[in-house]
């Protein structure tokens, strides 16, 4: 059985879609964006701003399905420059620190032209 997971803490899902979706002992939680979930704006001109809003709408999602970044197994994280690799890093590694797996790409553009975009799954148990 799927169960839906969604929380005023993180930004409305801007699509057809979920903010994130439990299956069996799994949470696998859609891109997040650096929107500001209090006033529906884009929070951030750079890089470290843009990323730090993206993962705490990630820990708004992690909390929302009883788990946190501790136990997230994979991220998947979209950058609109890769020139932005190392500042974002900065950041990620506050957020990720039991290091899990990962895959960072630099995309054409994303979403309302933000800088990065990062999505989990993350374990339950």
């Amino acid at each position: 059985m799927l169960k839906k997971v969604s929380t005023d803490k993180a930004p409305a899902a801007i699509g057809p879609y979920s903010q994130g979706i439990i299956a069996g002992d799994m949470l696998f939680a859609s891109g997040q964006i650096p929107i500001d979930p209090s006033t529906g704006d884009i929070k951030g001109s750079d890089i470290i701003e843009q990323a730090e809003q993206v993962m705490k709408n990630v820990g708004a999602i992690l909390a929302e399905a009883n788990t946190d970044y501790t136990k997230v197994v994979k991220t998947t994280c979209f950058l609109a420059d890769m020139a932005d690799f190392a500042a974002f890093n900065g950041v990620y590694e506050k957020y990720f620190t039991e290091k899990p797996a990962r895959s960072c790409v630099a995309v054409k553009q994303l979403p309302k032209n933000v800088l990065c975009e990062v999505e989990v799954i993350a374990y339950l148990g």
